[in-house]
């Protein structure tokens, strides 16, 4: 993992957005000052849910042209779509190591796809197990509540895991993901966390410009106290 300047960036999750206008959701929150859009893709396996697969990514990106996309892969099989995505425009594919036997394997297969590399954990999954694992990837993602569903209530027993990696890899982008917002940001700004997705916090607010910007304001302080640069 290079040497890499760390900035707070906040990424809405589509998934509770009104996916009928997923384009002009899509923009109405890069208006708002998204710095990238998390793209949920459930299988129904890895997790129960479905959501959408790379056609979806695909038609997207024929609308977006510019914007950082995400793919957050619950998916039982995240070699499967490495390519499909890629095609489809993807920026980061960030996968879940859960169901992986060759995670290294996986990860040089999404560089190759000329994709950035994103590992993710379940709550239940210790962080320890990427230690062998995190140069290997640009992003780590630590979910703060279970996948598969919006809505859910912020683990805050999540932050250890946030404050372990935040020590131990000082120029990582940690990304949280699962009940964050203007009520939670704090915790997740002070255990090192710079990459946010929120999603109901940012869709369902009055002014969402105002929420990402105070959310990037509380990440960014936090950095600075820290001396993470």
């Amino acid at each position: 993992m290079s040497k890499k300047t760390v900035i707070g960036k906040i990424g809405p999750s589509v998934l509770n957005s009104d996916l009928a206008n997923l384009h002009d959701e899509s923009l109405r929150l890069l208006d708002c000052g998204a710095d990238y859009l998390h793209l949920d893709v459930m299988d129904g396996h890895f997790v129960p849910n479905i959501t959408f697969g790379h056609p979806v990514v695909k038609c997207l990106r024929t609308k977006i042209k510019d914007a950082f996309f995400e793919t957050h892969m619950m998916v039982s099989n995240p070699l499967q779509w490495i390519e499909p995505m890629s095609s489809a425009g993807v920026d980061q594919y960030t996968f879940h190591v859960e169901p992986i036997e060759d995670i290294p394997y996986a990860c040089r297969k999404v560089r190759e796809a000329g994709m950035k590399v994103g590992l993710a954990i379940k709550p239940a999954t210790p962080v320890e197990i990427l230690e062998s694992y995190v140069d290997l990837a640009d992003t780590v993602l630590i979910m703060t509540v279970e996948p598969g569903f919006g809505g859910q209530k912020f683990m805050d027993d999540m932050m250890p895991k946030v404050r372990w990696l935040r020590n131990n890899y000082p120029s990582l982008d940690i990304e949280v993901d699962g009940g964050v917002g203007l009520n939670t940001i704090q915790n997740c700004a002070e255990a090192g966390a710079n990459m946010i997705v929120s999603g109901t916090a940012v869709i369902a607010a009055e002014n969402p410009s105002k929420v990402i910007a105070t959310m990037r304001e509380i990440v960014n302080s936090e950095i600075t106290k820290k001396n993470i640069f």
